[in-house]
């Protein structure tokens, strides 16, 4: 029979070994979309140190990619941290749920750790797991090979960049418009209020950059601010969640 310990220490080992496993089919998919934004990075002039540290503290594949791209058309640091911010918000929603679900004597320290490696991926495989309880080393397993696999591929894109032709390397600025047309394709042909709000963000953006006089000069990271907000506002009236029924 094994010592208490042993088997304590086992067990914790198979919580976060689960977790990697579980992790796997995410970091897969994430190796393309890194390489991706090392290669636009690069090859937007962004210094080497400042995308890696993207990929080490930021770790957010869409910030990043809006962030080089207000970085390479010069907008402002606010600019840049407004945008992000936005575009983070759901984040305090994801990780609000799934702390109702971690074992009560996690440590804080743990759960700041924890939370730093949510993403969209990794949060939908954490809230689909069957048990109503999560370890937290099963969530430290899941996050850290989505984490390892984001920061190799970016590893392997700033660098592979260099040996590519300056054709290529001046075409991969396109990457980032196909990678947000390929992520909004799907969910445009299977929701009418994504497809709505959608189009009235472009339309917002359009009006901005082309008829208000007032807006034409605006920074590109400001235009972008003001129709998130908009269009967001917008999709809530004219979408609006429904409410649990009465009692």
């Amino acid at each position: 029979m094994l010592h208490p310990l042993v088997e304590f220490n086992i067990a914790k080992k198979q919580h976060f070994l689960l977790g990697l496993k579980a992790g796997v089919p995410v970091a897969i998919g994430y190796i393309p979309i890194a390489i991706t934004f090392g290669l636009l990075a690069k090859t937007s002039g962004i210094p080497v140190h400042a995308a890696l540290m993207m990929s080490l503290l930021v770790y957010a594949g869409a910030s990043q990619f809006i962030g080089v791209n207000l970085m390479a058309a010069g907008a402002a640091g606010l600019e840049i941290i407004i945008t992000t911010f936005i575009l983070n918000l759901r984040h305090f929603f994801m990780t609000a749920s799934l702390s109702q679900r971690i074992s009560k004597w996690t440590p804080k320290k743990w759960s700041a750790l924890l939370a730093f490696g949510v993403t969209d991926e990794t949060f939908s495989i954490a809230s689909t797991q069957e048990s109503r309880e999560l370890h937290p080393l099963f969530l430290l397993g899941l996050n850290a090979i989505a984490f390892i696999s984001w920061n190799i591929g970016s590893w392997i894109g700033i660098f592979l960049s260099a040996g590519l032709p300056p054709s290529v390397q001046s075409s991969m600025g396109i990457a980032l418009y196909a990678m947000f047309i390929g992520l909004l394709t799907p969910s445009l042909k299977k929701s009418k209020p994504v497809l709505c709000i959608s189009l009235i963000a472009v339309l917002i953006h359009s009006v901005l950059h082309w008829i208000i006089p007032m807006f034409i000069e605006l920074s590109t990271g400001f235009s972008i601010i003001i129709t998130t907000i908009l269009s967001s506002a917008i999709g809530v009236l004219i979408f609006p969640e429904e409410g649990e029924p009465s009692e």
